[in-house]
Formats: C-alpha cells, structure tokens, sequence
C-alpha cells in the first residue's frame, strides 16, 4: 500500500514536471519568431501646386511576432529631417505640437505572413491592419504592403498609406492651407532582424 501511494506521488511529480516543462516551450517558440529594429524608415510627402513637402525618419523603432501577426512601431516626431530647418520647426512647433505629443505610434496585425513563411526566402503580399496615432488622436488604417524573407533571418517590409492631418486634430491655417495637401502620402520601410 505504502509503495502504491509512493509510485502514484512520483507520477504526480513527474507529471507537474512535464506540465512545468511544456508551459515554457510556447513562450520560447514565440520569442523565436520575434524580429525587431530600431532604425526603421518613414517618408512623408505633401504634393501641391505651391510647393513640395517632405521629411524622412531614421530612427524608427517597430517590432514584429511573426507568430500572432502583431506589429507595432513608434516614430519620435522631432527625428522627421527637413529639406528647410524652418520648415521642420514649423512642422513640430505649429503643426505636431511634439513637445505635447512626441511619438507617432501604430499597433496593430498583418496577415499574409505566417511564422513558417517568416522562415522561407521570398517576398509576400500582406496586409496590414491597425491603429496610427497621431497628435494624440488614434484612426484605423487599413493598407497593402510586402514582406520580403531574407536569407539569416532578415525580413523587409514596405508599405504606403494616406493621412489627413485634419482627422489627427492637426488644425491648418487658412494662410497656408494652400501649400499642405489634403492628404499626407506615407511610406514605411522597415528592415527586421531577429530577436
């Protein structure tokens, strides 16, 4: 009896240990499927018939689970370069306010890339599908792009979407409403390396 109560105490042990075990291999699996950066690039473009504005970011931060589809980025406002030094402080003194709002952030998922495409050289068609904050002030976007798997674990991303600075609270004055467009042409350019 003694020995039966002793063998069923070791299968319980055996079995909590197992359980203890497996709880940790999904955790390490997803890890695995994890790619990030921190000098991912933004480029804005505001077209009119006054004048041409643009900016690029270097610096943006994003991280990708290939494993859930979960994306997300953060972009710090100031790290927009202008062409014109007083373009960029009108930029981020009148228009952005970044001192208020500092980072432009997205999270949100994509699909079209699984955890084993992420594995597999060759460029994907995905989409993209989330929430760009902007001034403070979120909107859901929904847009295309590619994923392009990479030999040692490298992945490039690509897209381009459309903002209207009014529907982010960003209020244009009617002096110079003229020189900005309607609608904001973004393009993200991201490189990926496996975390």
């Amino acid at each position: 009896m003694n020995e039966e109560k002793k063998n069923k105490r070791t299968n319980m042990t055996k079995l909590k240990n197992i359980a203890l075990a497996l709880a940790f291999v999904p955790s390490a699996l997803i890890a695995q499927e994890r790619f990030a950066t921190r000098n991912g690039h933004i480029h804005f473009f505001s077209g009119t018939a006054v004048e041409n504005i643009e900016a690029d970011n270097n610096k943006v931060t994003s991280v990708f689970d290939a494993t859930s589809g979960a994306i997300e980025f953060a972009a710090l406002v100031k790290a927009f370069e202008f062409e014109k030094a007083l373009m960029q402080e009108h930029f981020n003194e009148n228009y952005m306010e970044s001192n208020t709002f500092p980072k432009a952030t997205f999270k949100g998922k994509v699909s079209g890339l699984s955890a084993e495409q992420a594995k597999i050289p060759g460029t994907y068609a995905v989409e993209v599908t989330g929430d760009l904050t902007i001034h403070g002030v979120s909107k859901p976007v929904t847009t295309k792009g590619t994923m392009t798997v990479e030999a040692g674990g490298v992945i490039k991303a690509k897209s381009e979407f459309s903002v209207k600075p009014e529907d982010h609270g960003i209020e244009i004055p009617g002096v110079v409403r003229k020189n900005i467009a309607e609608t904001i042409k973004i393009s993200v350019d991201l490189a990926y390396a496996k975390m």
